[in-house]
């Protein structure tokens, strides 16, 4: 592989999937509740699952924001 493929490699595949969810207002808040048992905040927990699993977790996320509307709310 040429290192100008890789180089796109990375950035298409991780750079921007992580861009997007750390800039993307859909992504949940950046804080959790001080009453929440998870240690991580939404936001920062897409991040993790996008930076480990690179464009399959950018997948994963763009799916999950789709699927939410109004027939979830409440």
């Amino acid at each position: 592989m040429s290192p100008a493929a890789a180089w796109i490699l990375v950035i298409f595949g991780y750079v921007l999937p992580l861009l997007h969810v750390a800039l993307s207002p859909k992504a949940g808040p950046w804080r959790m509740p001080r009453d929440a048992g998870c240690p991580l905040s939404p936001r920062l927990g897409w991040l993790v699952l996008v930076l480990l699993l690179g464009p399959l977790g950018w997948l994963l996320f763009a799916l999950s924001r789709r699927r939410r509307g109004p027939s979830q709310a409440g």
